[in-house]
């Protein structure tokens, strides 16, 4: 898999460019949504390199992850006269370049595109590392390949126009990040006072947190061992997301991603002997930050059946990653059911 360069731009017009003129090609496209097309691409109208670039714009929000939306970016492509040798460059969060890096990834058998992320977790972890795919049959990022940007290019100056609930969406992956590393990391990130935001720090923090995610999926590209560290919270957190969708009351990944790792924390100290204070530390952060996914235990097993369509999983067997302590990373971990119900009541009971 080819190498990915990610740059935390100091000018996003320049740092664009060059990126550009890495790659030659005979066409542009720049791939946006309904939001990103109106607040974003203005923001890159001086790029001489995007001057007449086919625009593809896409409904908003996770909803739109779908194959209906894929097959209309392959139409866009096509009608716009898109080659083997094209470029397309992916502006807005994670649905944008999941599903726009899936759709380059795979017309006429692979186009390069580059990223440009524009939320907190687009930036810290969707633009990031190669995963590219969107959601099937209600199920999350059920189809996909790894097909990685050929650049991402990381403007925090975005961040200044994100609210409060997408701010904290892309937190979660970066407290997950600091789980996963050191002690030092995840006390300043359970430190940071998202009241009033230090704009500079934060920007500090998010390129210590991609380079978490860029050393993993250096050593890993293809998940088949450590990278498999990054998904701590998702397992359940999947599962939330995808109960949340289908009952008509979507929630936004990272804050499913947070309640996930709510439910892993405990079965790490159960399994793995995570210890138990900084497990309450982190839950406090979680339950004070991200408030509570409601269900009741009618709902475990559906939860349960979810789980079960992890692509995480082998022959059936729900695996899970688990952490001994921070930045001590247990891979491959089994839960029976009735464990894995005992975190729904530890979930329920601790966060209700």
């Amino acid at each position: 898999m080819n190498k990915q360069e990610v740059i935390l731009c100091e000018n996003l017009e320049s740092d664009l460019a060059h990126a550009l003129g890495q790659c030659p090609h005979d066409r542009v496209f720049v791939l946006t949504d309904e939001h990103t097309h109106r607040l974003c691409l203005p923001l890159l109208s001086r790029v001489d390199g995007l001057k007449g670039a086919g625009e593809i714009v896409i409904g908003a929000e996770d909803t739109h992850k779908n194959l209906a939306t894929l097959a209309s970016v392959w139409q866009a492509l096509s009608d716009g006269g898109a080659t083997r040798h094209s470029l397309m460059v992916n502006l807005g969060g994670g649905m944008v370049t999941d599903l726009g890096g899936f759709a380059a990834s795979t017309f006429k058998r692979g186009i390069p595109y580059i990223n440009i992320p524009t939320t907190l977790l687009a930036m810290v972890d969707a633009a990031v590392g190669g995963k590219t795919g969107i959601n099937f049959n209600g199920l999350k990022n059920e189809i996909g390949v790894f097909a990685p940007a050929l650049s991402v290019l990381i403007e925090t100056e975005f961040l200044r126009t994100l609210d409060s609930r997408n701010f904290f969406s892309g937190y979660a992956e970066m407290l997950k990040h600091g789980l996963i590393s050191t002690p030092g990391h995840w006390a300043e990130l359970l430190d940071f006072d998202a009241g009033q935001i230090d704009y500079a720090l934060l920007k500090t923090l998010v390129g210590r947190s991609v380079q978490v995610k860029e050393n993993i999926v250096r050593e890993d590209p293809t998940e088949r061992g450590i990278r498999k560290a990054l998904n701590f919270g998702h397992t359940i957190g999947h599962a939330f997301e995808s109960l949340a969708l289908a009952e008509e009351r979507p929630e936004l990944h990272g804050y499913a991603v947070a309640w996930g790792m709510v439910c892993e924390l405990y079965l790490s100290c159960l399994k793995t002997g995570f210890p138990t204070d900084r497990m309450r530390q982190t839950v406090r952060f979680i339950k004070e930050h991200y408030g509570t996914f409601a269900f009741d235990c009618k709902e475990y097993d559906r939860l349960y059946d979810l789980m079960k369509h992890d692509k995480k999983n082998t022959a059936g067997v729900i695996n899970f990653t688990l952490l001994k302590d921070i930045g001590q990373i247990a891979l491959n971990q089994t839960a029976d059911k009735d464990l894995i119900f005992e975190a729904f009541d530890f979930y329920r009971e601790t966060m209700g």
